[in-house]
């Protein structure tokens, strides 16, 4: 195992320098029998670097990519996993069966409301159409994220689930105008709308951009009271074979490019080839560019951010 860190060099993992200082506290907590689990070790790595999210959380999954990347370089040693419980499929529910079909035209149909999931019986509600109904099934979403179900009246009309955006992408990247430090720091201020659903008895004209529409009016504001701190930017992916897009274009989204076929959180440009999707964005600040462009913040003195 190579253990050595010449004198005054930095190690860069995930966009971060880590001093031979700081990689003696890592390889210390590891060691340390008060910390015998590696979420334990991430959480403590946190806490002692102070490595947080914006909302002020530990930032325990890049911490844990971080570590798992450095016990590969020969850096430190992590006890062995634990084993998880393979995770089940959504519960097929009566509550998720076709209904009615439901036509008409979006100005004959109401008020909508975009409720957000929550307790555990809409969660699991949301993962049960989208499992059943949604071309790529259910599949957990990363990092922060918001879900919302449509609803007319008592009537369910689509679900829409926002996550973390994805990590590079040429397009989107020369569309902000960023460099990769900037990208690195303020990359959770972009937010994927990961999952569009209308569910397929729904026959509302024009419904799909009208949904996209409020949901760009009600998502920043939902998303600071989750989260402290407001999106500046969305993103979204639509497979070039199989849709037009045309709800994108119709609720003013602009598009940006194309993906490379790689996936959305290919970050070694390694993954295997997948399908070729365009890239739409959508401001929610006028200046959104000026502040994605923002230099990051140094740390404080005896703190890491």
């Amino acid at each position: 195992m190579n253990t050595s860190v010449a004198p005054g060099t930095a190690l860069r993992y995930c966009g971060r320098d880590f001093t031979p200082e700081e990689l003696e506290l890592v390889r210390s907590i590891c060691t340390a029998p008060e910390f015998p689990h590696r979420s334990a070790i991430s959480r403590e790595v946190c806490r002692r670097l102070d490595w947080r999210k914006p909302d002020g959380g530990l930032k325990q999954g890049s911490c844990r990519v971080v570590l798992l990347r450095m016990e590969a370089d020969g850096l430190i040693t992590l006890p062995p996993a634990r084993r998880r419980p393979p995770s089940r499929p959504p519960t097929h529910t009566p509550a998720g069966e076709p209904q009615p079909p439901l036509y008409g035209s979006r100005g004959a149909l109401g008020a909508i409301e975009l409720r957000q999931v929550g307790g555990t019986p809409e969660s699991a509600l949301w993962n049960e159409l989208v499992d059943r109904y949604h071309y790529v099934g259910y599949k957990r979403l990363p990092g922060a994220q918001i879900r919302y179900i449509a609803y007319a009246g008592p009537r369910i009309l689509a679900t829409l689930g926002f996550s973390a955006s994805a990590w590079r992408l040429y397009d989107r990247d020369e569309y902000i105008g960023w460099d990769d430090e900037q990208r690195q720091a303020n990359l959770h201020l972009v937010v994927n709308l990961s999952r569009f659903l209308i569910l397929p008895w729904v026959h509302i004209k024009f419904l799909a951009s009208s949904l996209l529409a409020q949901a760009t009016r009600q998502l920043p504001h939902d998303w600071s009271l989750r989260y402290n701190y407001t999106p500046l930017l969305l993103e979204s992916f639509v497979e070039c074979d199989r849709f037009a897009a045309t709800c994108f274009r119709a609720a003013n989204w602009t598009f940006v490019g194309e993906t490379m076929g790689r996936g959305k959180l290919d970050r070694r440009n390694s993954g295997p080839t997948t399908t070729f999707k365009s890239i739409w964005c959508y401001p929610l600040h006028r200046r959104f560019r000026q502040r994605l462009r923002t230099p990051p913040a140094r740390p404080a003195p005896g703190g890491w951010r």
